[in-house]
């Protein structure tokens, strides 16, 4: 474990020990305000209820995101509607970091690209290992420990599963259902693949063998600056999207009306 020390304290805080950890797919659960509050600074609503699970809505009220510990197996669940693909859904266990879950969850805020996704991409840039076997696609981490795989049944189900899982059978499972919006599982899939550390606070480490960690000094005020200035991207990306809207040319010309008297030619 190495030891990494941030400079510019000031001289009033007190330090508090986090730890970096790789690979971050194993890194377990993590701040579920890490998600929640950039859709809230995006404009969703929060639908929770006191001391119950957290329930978040899309403003158009299409999709809903939620997240609850206190059932078996908890995790989270999102849920979305299209007017192409109908219904659509994803569902991620309890320990799936929430930096990967906000992967997903951030996209659901911003406009789809004009270039066609492509979910496999992150993983080969990141020298994932791809393999065709039984009408199933699957990519796994260098390290064996995650995955991602498009399965399809006899009968012709199919969908996306992934996950993550050590030596000792710790980890996380997800699943999406085939009509997921191509552009979110390529999110997903960029952050599940993604090779920087993740941070914990100390008494938060995954017990696992398969993990590597640095200890680092953090302030208060420094995790504050880290989680506000996410927060503000998101309300700057809001605003400038509403002003785009707002100020946005008339595309439908006006119904003209004929001055003076009209003839009708028959």
């Amino acid at each position: 474990m190495k030891q990494r020390q941030w400079q510019g304290w000031g001289p009033d805080e007190q330090a508090e020990q986090h730890y970096l950890v790789q690979p971050r797919a194993l890194a377990g659960g993590g701040d579920v305000r890490h998600a929640s509050e950039f859709l809230r600074a995006s404009g969703w609503r929060d639908k929770s209820k006191t001391g119950g699970p957290l329930l978040m809505e899309s403003p158009d009220h299409t999709v809903r995101v939620a997240y609850d510990p206190y059932i078996l197996p908890g995790g989270w669940t999102i849920h979305g509607r299209t007017g192409a693909n109908g219904e659509w859904s994803a569902h991620l266990g309890l320990q799936t970091p929430v930096e990967i879950v906000a992967g997903l969850t951030d996209a659901l805020t911003r406009p789809r690209s004009a270039h066609a996704p492509n979910v496999w991409a992150p993983l080969q840039e990141q020298n994932w290992h791809t393999r065709f076997a039984d009408q199933n696609y699957t990519a796994t981490s260098p390290d064996g420990a995650a995955w991602m795989q498009y399965r399809q049944d006899a009968d012709g189900s199919a969908m996306w599963w992934t996950g993550a899982k050590d030596e000792q059978g710790n980890g996380w499972t997800a699943h999406f259902t085939p009509n997921t919006p191509m552009h979110l599982v390529q999110a997903f899939s960029t952050e599940l693949a993604g090779p920087d550390p993740v941070m914990r606070p100390r008494g938060r480490l995954p017990h696992s063998a398969q993990i590597r960690t640095w200890s680092v000094s953090v302030q208060p005020s420094q995790l504050r600056a880290w989680q506000q200035a996410r927060i503000t991207t998101a309300r700057a990306a809001t605003w400038a999207r509403n002003s785009t809207r707002g100020t946005r040319p008339r595309t439908t010309a006006r119904p003209h009306t004929p001055t003076g008297s009209a003839r009708t030619h028959r």
